[in-house]
């Protein structure tokens, strides 16, 4: 593998392990403040990667290693934040602002890159690209530091428009199936949490999701590169 290759896999790795804690953290966080320890006494509500690795290795190492060595080159994985589903049935509301926690640490992070991308811009040192990819939103201007800028900040806030979207499906096993239950009283949330939990429902779920995702996920982009660049128009 050339070097350039593995150096932007160590670029995609950082922003993958970082926007991932940061996702399951929020959760951990949350349902933690809600009355929900389980999470915070694995250790999960911190910024530390090393309990989300122990409790999925196979989604935050194997997998992202993998998917970003075979074609298109991008990385994908996953991990988990235990909770106590005896508490997500006795308070579903503080269960359903758990599970948005996730997605809004990622919205946040995205927010984040574009505060980077558009600073970098105003200092001279990035700019608009004349064409846009999935790990070139943005450009340096110049060789050293800002090429290292620009490819991880790319990489930071589409990865994490990507994950914020896509986890708000409301499909088990995504965040979205139990934030969807703040639009539902108590007693319909807790029916459609327990005919949502059968196991069956996750593989499905994630099968039609992605279907469905990659269906919405360029006019997703489009739109975030609009907000992104305001006034500029992408072919």
């Amino acid at each position: 593998m050339a070097p350039d290759f593995i150096a932007l896999g160590i670029i995609w790795y950082i922003v993958f392990l970082f926007s991932t804690t940061c996702h399951e953290g929020a959760h951990s966080l949350v349902a933690h403040l809600g009355g929900d320890p389980t999470a915070f006494h694995g250790g999960q509500a911190s910024m530390n990667p090393l309990p989300h690795i122990r409790r999925a290795p196979f989604g935050m190492v194997l997998v992202p290693i993998a998917t970003y060595i075979l074609p298109p080159h991008w990385m994908f994985g996953w991990a988990s934040a235990p909770y106590d589903p005896a508490w997500q049935r006795s308070y579903p509301r503080r269960a359903a602002w758990m599970a948005l926690a996730g997605p809004g640490a990622n919205f946040t992070l995205a927010i984040m890159a574009a505060v980077g991308i558009r600073g970098g811009m105003a200092l001279g040192y990035l700019r608009m690209p004349q064409s846009v990819a999935f790990t070139r939103i943005t450009e340096a201007t110049g060789p050293g530091g800002a090429q290292f800028a620009a490819t991880f900040l790319s990489i930071l806030f589409v990865l994490n428009v990507l994950l914020g979207t896509f986890n708000l499906l409301p499909v088990p096993p995504l965040d979205g199936r139990t934030g969807v239950t703040l639009l539902m009283s108590q007693g319909l949330a807790v029916r459609f949490l327990d005919w949502t939990n059968n196991q069956n429902f996750g593989m499905l779920g994630i099968v039609l999701a992605w279907v469905l995702y990659d269906k919405i996920f360029g006019a997703i982009f489009g739109l975030a590169l609009a907000l992104l660049y305001p006034g500029s128009h992408w072919g």
